[in-house]
C-alpha cells in the first residue's frame, strides 16, 4: 500500500521533512540601492522646485536655478520668477531634504538607543518642548528682538531646556535605562503639550493661532536660505556620529549585557545618544515644526529592505527620508491648492497604511529583519 499523500494533500501540507522551506529573500544589495537613492533625490529636488501653483515651467525652472547657481544675469521681467524659484521653492525643498534626513537618521538611533520599534525622535519629549519656545514667539511674540531668528532660536533653547529636564528626571545612580527614558520622555511630552494648549487658548484668535497650530503639525513654509546651513550642518554632524557609531548600535540593540561583553559601555553611549538626538531634533524641529511619522516610520521599512545592520540602515534611511519628504511637502502645497497643508498631516495619512502593511508583512519582526 502505498504511503504517498494524495495530490491535493501533498498541494497543501506545505513542505515536508525532505521538502526544504524556501529561503527568505535577502537584503538588497547596498550600491545600487544608494546609486537609485541619490539619481532618486536630485530629481525630487528638482521636481520639488518645478511643482506649484504660480505656474513656473520646467524651462524656466531649470534656468533661474542655473543662474542661481553659477552667478549668471536674468532680464529685468524675470526677477518675479526667479525670486520664486531661487528664494522660495530652492530653500525650501533643501530644506525639506535636510529635514526628512535628519529625521530618518535620529529615528535609526533613537530606536537603537532605548531598544523600542516605537521610538522616534519625538518620544523625549524635545519637539513638545520646542513648540512651547515657538508658540511664546507666534502667539505672543516673545524675543521679538531677535527678528526672523526669534523663533528657531526659541524653538531651539526650549528643546535644549526640554531636554535637560528628561535627562535630569531619568537619570538615576544607576544611569540612564531605555525603560526611563521612554517613561519619562512621554511624561514630558504630555506636559509639555498641555503648556502649548494653554497658550493657544490664552492667546487672542486669529493668524496667530493658526500660524501655532500650523507649526505644531510642521510646515516648511518660512523656509530661507539663512535656515538651511546651520539645520544641515546639525544633521550632517549627527548622521555622521551615527554612521561612526554604528558597529555599537548594533550591540547596544542586542541589550546591555551583550554590549558589555562586546566592550561597548552601554550607559556611555547611551548619553552620548541622548545629547546627540535631541540636539538634531530640536534643530529640525526649530525650522521645520513637528512633522511625525517620519523618523517613525522610515527606520523599520529601511530594515525592511536592507536589514538591521545599523551600518547599512544609516547609510540608507537618511536618502530614503530625505526623497519621502520632498514629494510630502509637494502633496501639501497642490493638494488643496492654493490653500498649504501641514506636512505632519500628509506624513501621518501615508504612515499609517504603511505601517498596517508592515505589520501583516510576513517575516518582517519590528526592530529587526
Amino acid at each position: 500500500m502505498s504511503t504517498d499523500l494524495p495530490a491535493v494533500a501533498r498541494r497543501t501540507a506545505g513542505p515536508g521533512p525532505g521538502r526544504p522551506r524556501p529561503a527568505p529573500r535577502g537584503p538588497l544589495p547596498l550600491p545600487p540601492l544608494l546609486a537609485a537613492l541619490t539619481a532618486a533625490l536630485l530629481v525630487s529636488l528638482l521636481c520639488c522646485v518645478a511643482l506649484g501653483a504660480s505656474g513656473v515651467g520646467w524651462g524656466d525652472t531649470t534656468r533661474h536655478l542655473w543662474a542661481g547657481l553659477s552667478g549668471g544675469t536674468i532680464a529685468p521681467d524675470e526677477v518675479p520668477a526667479y525670486t520664486i524659484v531661487w528664494e522660495l521653492r530652492f530653500p525650501r525643498a533643501l530644506l525639506a531634504a535636510v529635514v526628512g534626513a535628519g529625521l530618518s537618521a535620529i529615528g535609526v538611533g533613537v530606536q537603537a538607543m532605548v531598544r523600542n520599534a516605537l521610538a522616534d525622535p519625538f518620544v523625549l519629549g524635545i519637539s513638545s518642548g520646542a513648540a512651547v519656545g515657538a508658540n511664546a514667539v507666534l502667539l505672543f511674540g516673545a524675543l521679538g528682538s531677535l527678528g526672523v531668528w526669534a523663533l528657531s532660536g526659541a524653538a531651539f533653547t526650549s528643546a535644549l531646556a526640554a531636554m535637560a529636564l528628561v535627562y535630569a528626571a531619568a537619570r538615576t545612580r544607576h544611569g540612564l535605562t531605555p525603560l526611563r527614558l521612554v517613561l519619562t520622555g512621554s511624561a514630558m511630552y504630555y506636559g509639555f503639550s498641555a503648556i502649548t494648549t494653554l497658550m493657544v487658548f490664552s492667546a487672542d484668535r486669529g493668524e496667530a493661532a493658526r500660524s501655532a497650530m500650523m507649526w505644531l503639525l510642521g510646515s516648511l513654509g518660512g523656509a530661507t536660505w539663512s535656515s538651511v546651513p546651520i539645520a544641515a550642518a546639525v544633521v550632517l554632524a549627527g548622521t555622521g556620529y551615527l554612521l561612526w557609531s554604528a558597529p555599537r548600535l548594533n550591540a547596544l540593540a542586542m541589550g546591555d549585557e551583550t554590549a558589555a561583553t562586546l566592550g561597548v559601555d552601554a550607559e556611555r553611549l547611551r548619553r552620548v545618544l541622548f545629547v546627540v538626538t535631541a540636539a538634531v531634533t530640536g534643530a529640525v524641529v526649530a525650522v521645520s515644526g513637528a512633522i511625525g511619522f517620519v523618523g517613525l516610520m522610515v527606520p523599520h521599512v529601511t530594515r525592511m529592505l536592507v536589514g538591521a545592520d545599523h551600518r547599512r540602515v544609516l547609510a540608507v534611511a537618511p536618502l530614503m527620508g530625505a526623497v519621502l519628504l520632498l514629494w510630502v511637502d509637494v502633496v501639501s502645497r497642490l493638494l488643496l491648492a492654493p490653500v498649504e497643508l501641514p506636512v505632519g498631516v500628509i506624513t501621518a495619512l501615508i504612515g499609517v497604511p504603511c505601517f498596517v502593511v508592515l505589520m501583516r508583512r510576513r517575516g518582517y519582526v519590528f526592530g529587526g529583519s
